[in-house]
């Protein structure tokens, strides 16, 4: 298991907790190709909304348990008994809007990975390569921006919920379509390398 140095400057949203840091450290920022894994990311933050991201971060395993690896081909034939199986289900956020919306999210992100594949969609918001961002502070990173403005009504358009562009900076954030890290943080530059 891979020791998190304390000594080192981090973006500091994290705060102390390991489990947080060890995100911060191994996975927030990191450049992601894969289209079922933007999927999951995306659905996530969707189920943030509200709360704090350490909540989804600490049942993510659940997620992918009640959501069957979050396939989704398997989630967009689901109907009405699944979303009260998944109300049911304690160890994940139950809201019927969110589980709702995943299984509609699914139908509209297998639209998208049939006529041009997701990772590719989402890349070309940002020209296939992660946008390189120079923040010095913490208060300097927007919530949103053009970009993430535009992409969430594309979204919505092919049917996605549960995407404003609050949410969606965020998940461009954690899934390296942006360097977010703060400049005086030390995955800033590992992270432009990836």
């Amino acid at each position: 298991m891979k020791t998190h140095d304390t000594d080192q400057t981090r973006c500091g949203w994290h705060g102390a907790d390991p489990f947080y840091v060890k995100y911060h450290d191994e996975e927030w920022g990191v450049p992601e190709y894969d289209s079922r894994a933007l999927w999951e990311k995306l659905v996530l933050d969707g189920f943030q909304a509200g709360l704090s991201w350490i909540t989804i971060l600490r049942k993510r395993e659940n997620f992918r348990e009640a959501f069957q690896g979050f396939d989704p081909e398997i989630i967009a034939t689901w109907g009405e008994a699944d979303v009260q199986r998944l109300l049911a289900n304690a160890g994940i956020i139950r809201h019927q809007g969110k589980i709702e919306a995943t299984i509609t999210n699914a139908q509209a992100y297998l639209e998208i990975e049939a006529a041009e594949g997701f990772a590719t969609h989402c890349w070309s918001y940002v020209g296939g390569a992660p946008l390189q961002n120079q923040w010095e502070s913490l208060e300097a990173v927007p919530a949103q921006t053009e970009i993430s403005r535009v992409f969430s009504k594309n979204l919505k358009k092919k049917g996605f919920k549960f995407c404003g562009p609050t949410i969606v900076y965020a998940w461009m954030q954690a899934c390296g379509l942006v360097n977010d890290h703060l400049t005086s943080c030390y995955r800033h530059n590992e992270v432009r390398r990836d």
